[in-house]
């Protein structure tokens, strides 16, 4: 009170402008313009009554507070705060705003802050943690494992549980799979968003070999397929820090949850197939989202439909399908060898290194990022898929080689020569492959003529030495020009490519 005073007396005796007052008694301007204010609300003047002491002049400046009834001043529905707080972009001034336009005399704001906050403090931990609706998605592997017993030889296979949690919900999904592996773990990120009906902003996993190829605090490196599948559903992937459990807390409270109240009953349970566990673990899972909450109304969900569902981003058409990226050289022929089978590429990038897109109906081919072959995916091994135009012009001319043509130039030499050729086209699983042996047996006759050429193709059919080198050894040593061996002799004599015979040395 005695700063009070003195604001006084500066400013009526000796006539002390606000900003000078203030400076001397080392107050704010604000406060200074605030007491003068005062003294004309408790209609007062300076020289104050020498009969007005410090208690009665606080008393007369700083009125309290009316009293207002508990009554008149009701409580929010603090759990209906907590789940609004999980909207994006809701804060608690907002919500304040709100109660006090639906209740004027209720709480201001520095006590609706202090009871939500004493209110929070009585729910359980794992309700605690503040996370926007649609925003996060937390997966990981639970530890334990389901066995699955083969019906047929009795073999114990383990079948491993993925989990995922939602992050404002807590609405969790469980799926049982074979591995950990890449093709296991992508697949399960597109049946739990087709589960949930919708995608979120991000997912939160572990640093596991499947989803991230290599760990990092600052820039963790992805493996590719996972983070095509993250675009293609617009979620950006955040892998937690390596040994920080807390940053996934959700998933590992979530697996706990889950190795409780469902793997714990499979103890009691056989199963002989993948497909028989996961539609014991979703009816399961339906029981476990339909429990209520013990401190919160609802249960999870009730919760997902009313807070996280309307916040998912809708779903693509088609669901993502699963493509294995791999890097591969281009080799000299103008192709890349891709598990046994061989796919053309532009002649123009020889040697280059390339990645692969490997899908169960296609095989893409990208360089620096762009495309630049596509072909449909080959499963028997040492088949070709070329195309005409990624061959350079002296290998585009030998592809309009086709058997009818090689037949019809063997035709001019001799029947013998057409059996030759049906031969050794018959001998391939792919005609392509015998079309060099055919090309070069032809063009023989350019060196020895059509009538040499013709006895050659029968004396190689009657030895069964049906290839090229046999056909030019032939006819370099001769022995087309003599006679065919007899049935006596054949039936004397082994028969084979490789065997030259008493005739060879003559």
């Amino acid at each position: 009170m005695r700063k009070i005073r003195e604001v006084l007396r500066l400013k009526y005796e000796l006539g002390l402008p606000e900003r000078d007052s203030a400076r001397s008694c080392q107050l704010a301007r604000s406060t200074v313009a605030d007491y003068l204010r005062r003294l004309q609300v408790a209609n007062l003047r300076w020289p104050l009554p020498a009969d007005l002491d410090d208690a009665r002049l606080e008393a007369q400046w700083f009125p309290p507070p009316p009293a207002v009834p508990r009554t008149s001043r009701p409580a929010p529905v603090w759990a209906a705060v907590h789940q609004e707080l999980r909207r994006p972009g809701v804060t608690l001034f907002l919500l304040w705003q709100e109660y006090k336009a639906s209740c004027p005399t209720g709480y201001q704001y520095s006590q609706f802050c202090h009871r939500y906050r004493q209110w929070l403090g009585q729910v359980d931990v794992v309700m605690r943690q503040g996370h926007s609706a649609g925003e996060k998605l937390f997966v990981d592997d639970a530890g334990q494992t389901v066995p699955i017993v083969d019906r047929q030889t009795g073999e114990v296979r383990p079948a491993q549980i993925f989990v995922a949690v939602l992050g404002a919900s807590n609405y969790p999904y469980v799926e049982a799979s074979w591995s950990q592996g890449l093709a296991d773990w992508v697949m399960a990120h597109v049946r739990t968003v087709q589960f949930f009906g919708g995608c979120p902003a991000m997912v939160v996993p572990d640093n596991l070999k499947s989803g991230v190829r290599s760990p990092c605090r600052y820039e963790p490196t992805l493996n590719p397929t996972y983070a095509e599948m993250a675009a293609y559903y617009g979620m950006a992937v955040i892998p937690a820090r390596v040994r920080r459990p807390r940053d996934k807390a959700k998933v590992e409270v979530g697996v706990q949850i889950v190795e409780r109240w469902l793997l714990a009953r499979c103890r009691h349970w056989t199963f002989f197939s993948l497909a028989e566990l996961n539609q014991t673990l979703r009816q399961w899972l339906l029981e476990l989202n339909q429990r209520p909450f013990k401190k919160l109304p609802g249960c999870r969900q009730s919760l997902f439909e009313s807070l996280e569902r309307p916040a998912l981003k809708p779903l693509p058409a088609e669901p993502y399908q699963f493509a294995e990226w791999r890097k591969a050289r281009v080799n000299i022929d103008c192709h890349l060898d891709v598990e046994g089978c061989y796919y053309s590429v532009p002649y123009g990038l020889l040697r280059q290194p390339v990645e692969v897109r490997l899908s169960a109906t296609t095989v893409e081919v990208y360089y620096q990022h762009q495309r630049v072959a596509s072909h449909p995916r080959q499963y028997r091994k040492g088949h070709f898929s070329t195309l005409k135009e990624h061959l350079p012009a002296a290998q585009q001319a030998y592809l309009e080689w086709s058997p009818e043509r090689l037949l019809r130039w063997a035709a001019q030499t001799g029947p013998a020569t057409v059996r030759l050729v049906e031969t050794i086209l018959a001998a391939h699983i792919h005609v392509q492959q015998g079309f060099r042996s055919c090309l070069g047996i032809l063009r023989l006759g350019n060196s020895y003529g059509t009538t040499r050429l013709e006895a050659a193709a029968q004396r190689a059919l009657a030895l069964g030495a049906t290839t090229y080198k046999s056909v030019a050894s032939i006819l370099k040593h001769g022995l087309d020009q003599q006679p065919l061996p007899t049935d006596e002799t054949a039936a004397d004599t082994l028969t084979h490519a490789n065997i030259r015979g008493a005739g060879y040395y003559h």
